[in-house]
């Protein structure tokens, strides 16, 4: 039996636009019963004016409602403490990314997970792009042979990101609340990740270079070194006033490049010296992302699919971000991988 004909209670955690994203999706996927919880009185009415669900004021009240799975949609910083609290609860977990802006208690909430046997998601919704999944496969099959580097980017200028509100007040801009673009665009770092495998070393350099009015770096460009012994170049800003994001792997048998806007993936193969040519599906939208990325976790607490980016994964790509923001202090290589979170998973499994 699939999941979707079964009845679950979800509890979305913070009503903010992607709160109300996965509100939305989970209705239309007839997930279950859906409520809400969020400490804002208008998200509280609009959420509940547009959906038709109960949107609770106290979190206690609707934990003891019995959720059989939370979405954890708030500011970053708040992303551990709320799904530990949930984690006690027994209930599983889909959080937004990143899993938090810190290592701090992470050992202690992963322990928890595998104490428990929580099923866990964190939501890096770019895995579940037509373009990234495709270039994940060219890969796997070494259509370009060996990789040997990549050039990843994404910018957009933060104002056009919620413009019904002011920047300034956002959590991008909010050091206490975990923003920063390297935080922020954490898909990157994610998903190359995803592609080219662990990293081993990190450098970086970043910092608030615009005119711009935030508490956070606004500019960064990091340097990865992965086990496979590829290198990696991280673009990310708040700062391009035309939205960009790209990939470009180089491989010693070919090139692949994607370009977001354009919907396209390119690739070069030495073999027939021509280039080949894939495209969005016709009437494909950003939403699809985000649909595909719920349809999944419902697959995982289905016990059919395992997650593609649990909370062990996500505390990885976590431990990447921040041995970038530390090497951008510091002036110095970072080296990542040697955390005990594997120990954790096992016990989980």
């Amino acid at each position: 039996m699939t999941l979707h004909n079964q009845y679950r209670r979800f509890l979305v955690i913070g009503c903010g636009s992607i709160g109300k994203r996965h509100i939305g999706n989970l209705l239309s996927l007839n997930a279950g019963e859906v409520t809400a919880f969020d400490i804002r009185p208008e998200r509280r009415v609009e959420t509940a004016d547009k959906f038709g669900i109960s949107v609770l004021d106290r979190l206690d009240d609707a934990l003891l409602r019995g959720p059989d799975a939370v979405i954890v949609a708030v500011p970053t910083s708040l992303h551990i403490p709320l799904a530990m609290k949930a984690a006690e609860h027994g209930c599983h977990l889909f959080i937004e990314k990143p899993l938090s802006n810190s290592l701090e208690g992470m050992d202690i909430f992963l322990g928890r997970v595998s104490e428990k046997k929580i099923a866990t998601l964190v939501g890096c919704n770019l895995r579940f792009h037509p373009g990234l999944k495709m270039i994940k496969g060219l890969l796997e099959k070494e259509q370009i042979g060996k990789p040997v580097a990549a050039r990843v980017e994404f910018g957009q200028y933060l104002p056009d990101w919620r413009p019904h509100e002011d920047y300034r007040g956002s959590y991008s801009a909010r050091l206490d609340l975990g923003g920063g673009i390297i935080l922020d665009a954490i898909h990157e770092i994610d998903y190359i990740r995803w592609m080219l495998g662990h990293v081993s070393r990190v450098a970086c350099l970043a910092g608030r270079l615009s005119s711009l009015e935030t508490q956070t770096e606004d500019t960064a460009a990091v340097l990865l070194q992965f086990d496979c012994g590829a290198i990696g170049e991280v673009h990310l800003d708040y700062v391009q006033r035309a939205y960009s994001r790209s990939c470009h792997i180089i491989g010693d048998r070919g090139t692949i490049r994607w370009d977001y806007s354009s919907g396209e993936v390119r690739w070069y193969c030495a073999d027939s010296r021509r280039w080949n040519l894939f495209q969005n599906p016709p009437g494909w939208n950003p939403n699809q992302m985000y649909l595909d990325e719920m349809r999944h976790f419902l697959k995982c607490l289905d016990g059919e699919e395992n997650p593609a980016l649990d909370a062990f994964e996500g505390a990885r790509v976590l431990e990447i971000a921040v041995a970038a923001k530390k090497s951008s202090e510091t002036g110095k290589f970072m080296k990542t991988g040697d955390s005990p979170w594997d120990e954790r998973k096992r016990r989980l499994l």
